[in-house]
């Protein structure tokens, strides 16, 4: 968690690392957080999101 963190702070402050791997990188956590919570609905629906938009990035290659 701390890498995704610290490649996501390089990103936004230095432009580095690419983007959709990055929310790719995201999606995965939040699905695994969600995973080992499986009562917690909106970690449910925030790991639905994330990957979601981590698909859309990947689809407009």
């Amino acid at each position: 968690m701390s890498a995704l963190i610290t490649d996501l702070a390089d990103h936004r402050k230095f432009g580095v690392g690419d983007y959709r791997e990055l929310m790719s990188r995201k999606a995965d956590l939040l699905e695994r957080i969600a995973a080992d919570q499986p009562g917690d609905a909106e970690a449910a629906e925030v790991a639905a999101a994330a990957r979601a938009r981590a698909d859309e990035l990947e689809s407009t290659d």
